[in-house]
């Protein structure tokens, strides 16, 4: 009758996720998104990975041509890295218009 009990009792104990995901539930819930957001969604990951990819391809045959200028590979450098992190804002911004057009 005992072990019954703690079998029970630990059949029904929740995993750390489980708590945790259910916290998150509480204070942010999901958004459901709609057939059109997820399509949306997914364009613009796709316009902006070509965006990305645009300026990786120009800024590396930059940098190979300025192989033996060690100052100027790494201002290509800086250049490409200050660019993808303001495609990556812009792309997440626009991500969350899109998913927040859907809560109005």
């Amino acid at each position: 009758m005992v072990e019954k009990l703690i079998v029970d009792r630990i059949s029904k104990m929740k995993s750390a996720y489980e708590l945790a995901m259910e916290r998150l539930n509480k204070t942010a819930p999901t958004v459901k998104l709609t057939a059109g957001q997820k399509r949306r969604l997914s364009e613009l990951d796709s316009q902006y990975a070509a965006k990305i990819a645009g300026r990786e391809i120009a800024l590396n045959g930059e940098m190979a041509k300025a192989a033996d200028d060690f100052e100027k590979v790494e201002s290509f450098h800086q250049q490409l890295l200050h660019e993808r992190r303001k495609l990556q804002a812009e792309l997440e911004e626009k991500k969350e218009r899109v998913r927040h057009a859907g809560a109005k």
